[in-house]
């Protein structure tokens, strides 16, 4: 298990970045050899050399910090539309602290406005034969932000605190009413709160809240839950069922909350009962409102149906270590995808319980704990996961390795970027620069953006090689 944040600092961005897929890095010593992409792990910076982003790489890229750093947030669904391809962009956020001192927490409620991006085609017009040569200068990687497309400036940041005693594991906003908020604490309680009024003023002010002089409201939550034995992280809402909700704690328990009205909850006292160790995620079926899958420190996944007694229906064992993290893919609900203490990411194929081994799919790309992992909303084959070692990777189990396609490709951009031999065919993108990262996000109503928490902040990303429009399952 990796989840703390060690020494916590007011968050300092820096803008020092590699990316991969279609990013790369490039050296300060000297600008005139060809662009290589960086390798994490492989390669070392000589002296004198940094990296430095491929903006090309990204339709949007920007980083912003609300104080002090976030193990957790989560995305709150909007009004503005169900699906927004369109920049600028405008997102509403809600984040928990990790502070010095236990009374300096607080949860952060917040909007991201004009978000300014451009799309990149990914493969540049001149490197692909195009006679327009003078095109080639015009649209140059070195684009003023006044001429990307749909916005111009920084993005605005409007920031409203709520008090929170202790620092917040991790905290996630109901989809159904997007205004009700659930956080687990460090103090042991979990809380439920109603952010409603904080929404409101956000969307109805235009004006940036400055950090340091932003109030801090004291609001008493909805619910304040003391029923586990110890602090947890394990909690989620239920898709299906509007108001219900799981949580599960560091001594192995899990706790069902069923709505009893739009401000109370009753929560049932008798815990589901089956793993050895800390419960470390779980995640609610898409499509069945009583299941639910479960992950721990004991290395495996089990899956409950609260209609059947407090004692998992199966158990598996899913991986040689700490299971830090799982995702149900909402769009093809059989696969759970799971990430490890050891640095692997496995997925699951439920159908296949039954017969002994579900994994069909099992990468050891990266080589330290998986912090955080998310099937995209919008492409069932897609997931991002994030690492302790300071990569966020996106992946598209679709993909399998097409000789002539890459030689196609790299005729057309005559050699431009040359990619390591060895990364799987899998992998669509890498995104470096944050340090420590803990949790990542798809944007449900935006399709392709994927916002992220480090120690140093967030970022809000948007791959030009992430194109997608409209939710697509996997048959």
């Amino acid at each position: 298990m990796v989840r703390s944040l060690k020494n916590p600092k007011k968050a300092k961005r820096k803008n020092k970045k590699g990316s991969k897929g279609d990013g790369s890095s490039s050296s300060s010593s000297a600008p005139s050899l060809p662009t290589k992409v960086w390798q994490p792990g492989v390669d070392k910076l000589e002296e004198g050399e940094e990296l430095q982003c491929d903006p090309t790489a990204y339709n949007s890229l920007h980083a912003f910090h609300i104080g002090w750093p976030c193990l957790s947030f989560d995305v709150v669904c909007d009004t503005l539309g169900l699906v927004r391809n369109e920049f600028p962009h405008t997102v509403y956020f809600v984040a928990g602290t990790q502070a010095e001192k236990a009374a300096w927490n607080s949860i952060g409620v917040f909007k991201v406005s004009n978000i300014s991006g451009k799309r990149h085609d990914l493969v540049p017009k001149a490197a692909a034969g195009d006679d327009d040569m003078d095109s080639e200068s015009g649209d140059s990687d070195e684009d003023s932000e006044d001429e990307r497309e749909g916005g111009s400036g920084s993005p605005t940041l409007q920031l409203r605190k709520v008090a929170h005693q202790g620092c917040v594991n991790r905290i996630r906003a109901m989809a159904k009413n997007p205004h009700i908020c659930a956080s687990w604490g460090d103090t042991g309680h979990v809380q439920v709160w109603d952010f409603r009024s904080h929404l409101n003023a956000l969307a109805e002010s235009e004006i940036e809240a400055s950090q340091g002089a932003s109030q801090v409201f004291n609001q008493t939550p909805l619910v304040k839950f003391g029923g586990h034995k110890d602090e947890g992280y394990a909690i989620d809402w239920n898709p299906v069922t509007p108001g219900r909700l799981a949580t599960g704690d560091c001594k192995s328990y899990i706790h069902l909350w069923e709505p009893a009205s739009d401000s109370t909850w009753n929560v049932d006292p008798k815990p589901f009962v089956g793993h050895s160790a800390s419960v470390e995620d779980l995640q609610w079926s898409p499509t069945e409102s009583d299941v639910f899958a479960s992950c721990s420190v004991d290395g495996t996944i089990a899956i409950w149906d609260a209609r059947v007694g407090k004692s998992a229906l199966t158990s598996f064992k899913a991986h040689n270590a700490d299971v830090n993290v799982i995702s149900w893919n909402r769009l093809a609900s059989c696969l759970l995808a799971s990430g490890s203490d050891d640095g692997t990411f496995s997925i699951h194929d439920l159908r296949l319980l039954k017969g002994g081994d579900s994994v069909v799919a099992h990468f050891e790309y990266h080589k330290h704990p998986i912090t955080s992992i998310e099937w995209s909303p919008h492409e069932g084959s897609t997931l991002a996961v994030s690492s302790s070692d300071n990569q966020l990777t996106i992946w598209d189990l679709s993909l399998e390795k097409d000789e002539e396609e890459e030689a196609e490709f790299k005729a057309k951009t005559k050699e431009q970027v040359n990619a390591p031999e060895d990364l799987p065919p899998q992998l669509l993108f890498v995104h470096q620069g944050q340090k420590d990262l803990k949790e990542l996000h798809w944007h449900n109503q935006i399709p392709g953006m994927i916002v992220s928490t480090a120690a140093d902040g967030f970022n809000i990303l948007m791959p030009s090689n992430i194109q997608s429009t409209l939710p697509q399952t996997v048959a």
